[in-house]
């Protein structure tokens, strides 16, 4: 593959002349991509530069020799995430607080796809956060997007029997940590319904009803937007924390029910303006995680929403 220098203005829309081929190959997979990249990456920005360099550097390939073109697009965007993800690891180093995956807006459909909404959920992208990239990206492709291992491990540049290990043991690493439980679509309605009344009211038994034992909150201003500085766990302490409105700011506030990487969400907006977004876990009809984005630079993606698929 040649080296290409410059950046697509929209992805979704490269030039059409001469590669009408490479053009609809691209975006026929574009949406998938862009999942495989922010799964890796946990931020939507990225994710988006990396599609940028992944067109330019498909429209350099030779069409009529790529035999499986969806998993050599995947292939080059997961070696173009790796990449980004090495580059920004002094970024997150120096990270003011929490750090938390950048939230976007998903449609109604993610989840119901109930294994691609656990992917992309905010407590799974935490999950990944503490796997080395590598075996994230392995991780991602095998257990997401159902890739071969030898399709894995052209894109990794590790060999099948090392994937097959790297497999092994970030399923391993995940399953110890990943949430358990589901929820109906009509329990999550109810427990977010719930949530909202109890942080409108700040009244603290009814969030201490909601909230379960556990329960464990982070918030992620970037050092830019007040945020918790470490995570806050426990019933009481965390519902202590929302009814004195830690979390609020002076102006009409406004509490809108979203959906937010698959899963329940509050839209928070101060006198019309978004302000953050609140995302939350839930298990057995409580919330077992709680997580506050204030950060500016991480809301660009909450009010429309972002295809996901795989």
């Amino acid at each position: 593959m040649s080296e290409h220098s410059g950046r697509v203005t929209d992805t979704r829309q490269p030039p059409h002349e001469p590669l009408d081929d490479a053009t609809d190959v691209f975006l026929a997979h574009r949406d998938l991509l862009f999942t495989v990249a922010y799964e890796i990456l946990g931020s939507a920005a990225d994710a988006e530069d990396v599609l940028q360099e992944t067109w330019l550097r498909w429209a350099a390939v030779d069409q009529a020799v790529v035999r499986k073109k969806r998993a050599y697009l995947v292939q080059i965007c997961t070696r173009q995430a790796l990449d980004r993800v090495r580059a920004l690891g002094r970024r997150k180093e120096s990270y003011v607080g929490s750090w938390l995956p950048e939230p976007v807006l998903t449609s109604p459909d993610v989840a119901e796809d109930v294994a691609l909404a656990d992917s992309v959920s905010m407590a799974m992208l935490l999950v990944l956060e503490t796997l080395a990239p590598v075996e994230r990206a392995v991780f991602v492709l095998r257990e997401v997007f159902d890739l071969a291992y030898d399709e894995i491990a052209d894109a990794v540049d590790r060999s099948p029997a090392a994937v097959r290990q790297l497999a092994y043991r970030a399923r391993a690493h995940v399953a110890a940590r990943r949430p358990r439980g589901t929820a109906s679509p009509a329990q999550t309605r109810a427990a977010l319904h719930a949530f909202q009344q109890a942080v409108e009211t700040g009244e603290l038994q009814s969030l201490l009803d909601i909230l379960a034992p556990d329960v464990v909150a982070l918030s992620d201003g970037g050092g830019v937007r007040h945020a918790l500085l470490r995570p806050i766990v426990g019933a009481d302490n965390v519902a202590r924390l929302l009814a004195a409105g830690w979390w609020k700011r002076a102006g009409a506030r406004t509490l809108e029910p979203v959906q937010i990487n698959g899963g329940p969400a509050l839209l928070v907006r101060v006198d019309g303006e978004v302000d953050g977004v609140l995302a939350v876990r839930l298990e057995n009809g409580c919330v077992t995680g709680a997580y506050h984005v204030r950060n500016p630079g991480k809301l660009s993606h909450v009010e429309h929403e972002i295809a996901i698929s795989r």
